[in-house]
């Protein structure tokens, strides 16, 4: 079977190649979303791209390299839109306001990102470190300087500005990596839990602007 499809392989034009690929990270992606890493199998991705298993295989030989294509992929993506949030050209007060909900919306599509990258930084924390370097994000230079503009201007009360970020992306995704404990603790279904997220992009950024903006 393995031959087979290698042949066919060989003469499909390249731009089919790489289609097919994208239309697998794509189907896996949406199966890892709903069922995670473990709870997926390769015959549900292989459904959901509209292919056969011995295709799926073919293109990536087991769970784990799938998994870690659609991570590498969806990182790298994720990353850069973190990096076009904090660039945006806002005041302080309205740039938590917008990186929140946007932030929370990007891990809303994106949420086995969040326990991978936990179990990554424990088993290959290079592995994460790159790919956070490669996507550009610096927060040193951006966000931290916008804080300590604030304050000089009056406008937050004095803050640790490392503490400060730490402290909003933590609000953000806690409850996206904790769904689990989340939905049993408040006894959400899947509908409550989702409404629970959207609530979140407000909720947050209320949270801290009350927190730090002087009245």
């Amino acid at each position: 079977m393995d031959e087979i499809i290698e042949i066919k392989e060989e003469i499909q034009p390249e731009h089919k190649h790489h289609s097919t690929e994208k239309d697998i990270l794509e189907a896996a992606k949406r199966v890892f979303q709903i069922k995670g890493m473990y709870g997926a199998r390769m015959q549900e991705i292989a459904d959901e791209a509209g292919i056969n298993k011995a295709m799926l295989h073919y293109y990536f030989r087991s769970k784990d390299k799938l998994f870690d294509a659609v991570f590498q992929d969806a990182a790298k993506n994720f990353f850069s839109k973190i990096r076009e949030l904090l660039n945006v050209d806002k005041p302080l007060l309205e740039k938590i306001e917008y990186f929140v909900e946007n932030y929370v919306e990007l891990l809303m599509k994106n949420s086995f990102i969040p326990a991978f990258i936990i179990t990554e930084v424990h088993q290959n924390p290079d592995r994460i470190k790159n790919v956070f370097l490669e996507s550009g994000v610096n927060i040193e230079m951006q966000f931290i300087s916008d804080i300590k503009t604030a304050i000089s201007l009056g406008i937050i009360h004095p803050v640790d500005p490392k503490q400060l970020i730490i402290n909003i992306i933590g609000l953000c995704v806690f409850p996206v990596a904790a769904k689990p404990i989340i939905k049993t603790m408040l006894s959400f279904g899947d509908e409550e839990y989702l409404k629970f997220l959207e609530s979140r992009k407000k909720e947050v950024s209320k949270f801290i602007i009350n927190a730090i903006k002087v009245h």
